[in-house]
């Protein structure tokens, strides 16, 4: 693992918090909200098309997805953003979480251009995201909120942007 997946994973660890699974004690839906319209707003204007915006899963540590439609991309393929009620944690995959091995996977397949990953991934720093990569959420889960977790095999994905 490099050194930058080190720092993640010790994030991930860092934030995961029994006593707190769907939101972090310090959760301001509000604040999230406001982010979360901003990122819509900056996609949008990047990628010059409306894009879908869904919020407030219920029952989930995912706040969000934001869509990026396929005809925007290089590739043709839909960008997926994925915003987490925890520390602000967002991932960027191609057409859907897990349906490639990760964003490698999916530009290895022609299916992920690395200029609209770059370009998402900038702007969710600009705006304060943490952007972990889906390879590293779809990594076995080992922290404490286990028993919480519903999976068979439970993976940092479930803990932070899963359903309860």
């Amino acid at each position: 693992m490099t050194e930058s997946g080190a720092n993640l994973l010790a994030l991930l660890r860092e934030l995961d918090d029994p006593q707190w699974l769907e939101w972090p004690a310090t959760y301001d839906r509000n604040a999230v909200a406001a982010r979360f319209g901003e990122l819509v707003t900056r996609l949008e204007s990047d990628f010059g098309v409306p894009c879908v915006a869904e919020q407030d899963t219920q029952d989930s540590s995912e706040f969000g997805r934001v869509i990026v439609p396929a005809e925007a991309t290089v590739c043709g393929t839909r960008l997926v953003v994925c915003v987490s009620k925890f520390g602000s944690l967002a991932l960027v995959c191609a057409e859907n979480p897990g349906a490639f091995l990760g964003t490698q996977d999916a530009q290895d397949e022609g299916e992920l251009d690395a200029v609209d990953l770059a370009s998402v991934e900038r702007v969710l720093i600009e705006l304060g995201f943490t952007v972990v990569p889906e390879e590293l959420v779809e990594s076995d889960y080992d922290g404490p909120s286990r028993a919480h977790l519903y999976a068979q095999r439970p993976t940092w994905w479930d803990r932070f942007f899963g359903t309860f």
